[in-house]
């Protein structure tokens, strides 16, 4: 069994907000990771899309998802699961939002042309 203290959690900044990481597998954590979102109030993160599933359960706050060509508006309790392949957008509404999300240790973020961007710090 490994235990991350708080102090381990690895702490990441964008533009769209700030991301915490829970568990990763660089923190002796499984092949999963664990992060939360803090989404700056009314900023669009950028369009993307995954080579693996994501599940981003928010837990205050709202945002509208653009997840496959489709449009969700989410709050406080919604669950939204991205498959891999699937351009996204998140965008925080005007309260911003703290979501919780998992994905595969290993995800790579793509780029809408197609380059594979890498694995993200608060991922890896």
């Amino acid at each position: 069994m490994t235990v991350i203290r708080a102090a381990a959690a690895r702490r990441s900044e964008t533009p769209g907000g700030v991301m915490t990481t829970f568990a990763s597998p660089s923190q002796g954590g499984s092949a999963h990771s664990v992060w939360r979102v803090e989404g700056n109030p009314g900023i669009a993160g950028p369009r993307h899309d995954f080579d693996r599933e994501q599940i981003w359960a928010f837990v205050t706050g709202g945002a509208t998802v653009e997840l496959g060509g489709e449009t969700f508006e989410v709050a406080g309790g919604d669950t939204v699961v991205m498959p891999a392949h699937t351009a996204r957008q998140v965008t925080a509404a005007d309260e911003g939002f703290t979501a919780v999300v998992t994905a595969a240790g290993d995800a790579k973020a793509i780029l809408p042309d197609g380059t594979v961007h890498g694995t993200p710090p608060w991922i890896a």
